[in-house]
């Protein structure tokens, strides 16, 4: 049940039929994995905490820099040498005391991944490489757990919704395959702040609605963001029968 405290914190989303209090309740039950907590996973946790997504695991190795503070908008310039986990902790608890916040401070390998997914409801991979990407993704293809999935670069985003729950749902091996040895990061090639903050709140949304169970996700969609003329495209993406990762040989 909701206490009079949770009530009153979360009236004006409990107000919106779509979500009302059995929404609320369902996000007070969930249990969420947010995979690097820089400038995706900043509003991602920063919004989850705030809407009451009752427990929270919070994943990344590294510790807070300098640079890190134009766009991750979790830490400050007293984190500067923390851990992120620890600096994550300290902002989100002060948010939302109410809820569960779960560490891990060091770099998930295959096993602890699988594990650490096995545990949660729903991933959200706000990572800035594609191995992590890849290794996430094969993770909740095997456990069966829905992953959504953002990227910033520069002046350009994308987001997209991959469910395994779903057979018509697409992994993101379907739409990426291997990759590329080229991949820039943001500390190469530059991104600016907003940009990473727009893809992670909507990425905390598609979330919310994912564990709330309302409105339609971006599974089967992949969402394109161009910062510097500020538009919007959406491209279709289907499931890849031959997917080494989500294909039959592989179920």
């Amino acid at each position: 049940m909701l206490n009079d405290q949770e009530l009153l914190r979360y009236s004006r989303q409990i107000l919106l039929q779509h979500v009302d209090i059995d929404g609320q309740l369902r996000l007070k039950q969930s249990r969420v994995l947010i995979v690097g907590l820089g400038g995706l996973g900043s509003p991602v946790a920063l919004y989850l905490a705030a809407a009451g997504v009752g427990e929270l695991h919070l994943a990344d190795f590294d510790t807070v820099d300098l640079t890190n503070l134009q766009r991750q908008i979790i830490h400050d310039t007293n984190s500067v040498g923390m851990s992120k986990v620890d600096s994550a902790i300290r902002r989100l608890s002060a948010i939302n005391p109410q809820i569960q916040l779960i560490a891990h401070r060091a770099a998930l390998d295959e096993d602890s991944l699988a594990a650490a997914v096995a545990t949660v409801d729903l991933v959200l991979d706000c990572s800035d490489n594609f191995s992590t990407r890849e290794a996430v993704n094969a993770a909740c293809v095997a456990a069966g757990k829905p992953l959504v999935s953002g990227a910033a670069i520069r002046l350009e985003g994308q987001l997209s919704v991959f469910d395994p729950r779903r057979p018509e749902s697409p992994c993101y091996h379907c739409l990426y395959g291997h990759g590329s040895e080229a991949e820039l990061t943001c500390s190469e090639a530059g991104v600016i702040g907003p940009l990473v903050g727009l893809v992670g709140s909507l990425q905390a949304l598609e979330a919310l609605k994912l564990l709330a169970g309302f409105g339609e996700p971006l599974v089967g969609r992949l969402l394109l963001i161009d910062a510097l003329g500020t538009r919007f495209r959406e491209l279709r993406v289907k499931r890849d029968p031959g997917c080494s990762v989500c294909g039959p040989a592989h179920a």
